[in-house]
């Protein structure tokens, strides 16, 4: 059925309407990326300040207990945070990290239990399998990160007060450009030798000799749980700016597939109000033409 200047004109009104809703979502996807990448860059020099703390700690006394040594036993469980999204239009943000983590994990030994943050992600991993323990929303605002900072060193906590050897790896999209990531990993926990040894050798950044105030034990469980913190922070920030700049890049190719869709609906009405109005002037050229014969 062809079509009419009216369903063409309602097309065109559709389109307008929807590119609008589009360049909307884009203009919040841009502000969403600044205050993620801002809160990342906020965190660079205060994740310096204690892995220099740390440093010192380590110079100044023996590790005890919150750093395991070189014999660790294997893991029998292996807990693994996956930063996905709630929300879609993100292309394939989700798929990404989730076979990321599909794959490292199926070459880790241990029993594995999975969290989700996201509902999205949630689902690609409960369909290749992975035991997963729960699922946690994303935040919608760097103020919403911390609580669910909280919520996961809760968990990781009561896992840990069980008394079962674990290791804690995230799973989340790095951004490498304003529009470019790529998954990656990182073991959280345990905090071993190998850590230690690398704090360690942290350059001090003056030529004063730097000291601890008060008792060193205390003082480094305290930055331990910085450290902590900052981490996970820090790799749901990443994720959050990285699935903003996914959804950026999709609203830029709809709103451009809908500028090219736009244009052939103008070009078809203009054509199809030209054509009406070429049939009223032949009507109206034809119809003078009858009557002048009929007067002669």
């Amino acid at each position: 059925m062809s079509d009419t200047t009216a369903s063409l004109r309602r097309k065109i009104d559709s389109a307008g309407d929807l590119q609008s809703v589009v360049r909307t979502m884009k203009a919040m996807a841009a502000s969403n990326i600044g205050q993620y990448e801002r809160a990342v860059r906020a965190l660079g020099d205060y994740y310096r300040s204690v892995e220099l703390g740390l440093s010192i700690c380590f110079r100044k006394s023996v590790p005890t207990a919150p750093v395991e040594g070189k014999g660790r036993p294997d893991p029998r469980f292996l807990d693994a945070v996956v930063f996905g999204s709630d929300q879609g239009l993100v292309g394939r943000f989700n798929d990404m990290v989730a076979d990321y983590a599909v794959k490292t994990l199926a070459a880790m030994p241990g029993k594995h239990r999975v969290w989700a943050v996201g509902e999205r992600v949630h689902a690609r991993l409960t369909d290749a399998g992975l035991p997963l323990m729960g699922v946690l929303n994303v935040p919608s605002s760097v103020k919403g990160i911390t609580p669910l900072v909280g919520q996961i060193l809760v968990e990781c906590e009561a896992r840990h007060g069980e008394g079962d050897v674990t290791e804690l790896h995230l799973f989340y999209n790095r951004p490498s450009s304003r529009a470019v990531y790529a998954p990656v990993s990182q073991r959280l926990l345990p905090l071993d030798e190998s850590w230690r040894k690398k704090l360690v050798g942290l350059p001090w950044p003056t030529g004063n000799l730097p000291e601890v105030m008060g008792e060193t034990t205390a003082t480094l469980r305290a930055l331990i749980r910085e450290y902590l913190f900052i981490s996970l922070f820090r790799a749901c920030a990443e994720s959050l700016s990285s699935e903003n700049a996914s959804r950026l890049a999709a609203m830029q190719r709809a709103d451009k597939n809908i500028d090219e869709l736009l244009e052939d609906l103008s070009g078809a009405f203009h054509r199809l109000r030209q054509s009406g109005i070429d049939e009223e002037l032949f009507d109206v050229i034809s119809g003078f033409g009858a009557l002048s014969v009929e007067q002669k």
